[in-house]
């Protein structure tokens, strides 16, 4: 499967992201009109892992309520500023969710379906998880 993404300079350090889903993504260093480019690498490791997280919590018949990835990241200090490790913590609320279930929907994201989680670990990143359930109102 291929994907395309066409990026345009928009001055100065902004650039405007263009995807073949229609959507367009303002990136700029500065931040004065949209992230920068590795906070976006890290949107999309929530938002990949987020989906898989939700999708399977669904299948097992959780009443989730809300769902947090929160991520923070470690970068090199020395250039190029990679990503050395990765920390996922996943705010699950909900009414009387199982940890077990919750458990088993992070690692199988992590293990199995998560493909940018999973292209980051081969790249050298370390990646853990974590997660804590809140009892909805």
């Amino acid at each position: 499967m291929t994907m395309n993404v066409n990026v345009h300079w928009d001055g100065d350090e902004r650039f405007k992201a263009q995807t073949d889903s229609g959507f367009d993504v303002m990136i700029d260093r500065d931040l004065k009109q949209g992230p920068r480019p590795m906070e976006l690498l890290l949107a999309g490791l929530g938002g990949c892992t987020s989906v898989d997280v939700m999708s399977i919590l669904r299948k097992a018949r959780q009443d989730v309520t809300d769902c947090v990835a929160q991520i923070e990241a470690e970068r090199a200090d020395t250039v190029p500023s990679v990503f050395t490790k990765i920390h996922v913590k996943f705010v699950v609320t909900g009414h009387k969710l199982k940890p077990a279930a919750v458990e088993r929907a992070v690692k199988l994201s992590a293990e199995q379906y998560c493909s940018a989680s999973l292209m980051l670990e081969k790249g050298g990143v370390e990646i853990s998880h974590s997660f804590e359930i809140i009892e909805a109102e």
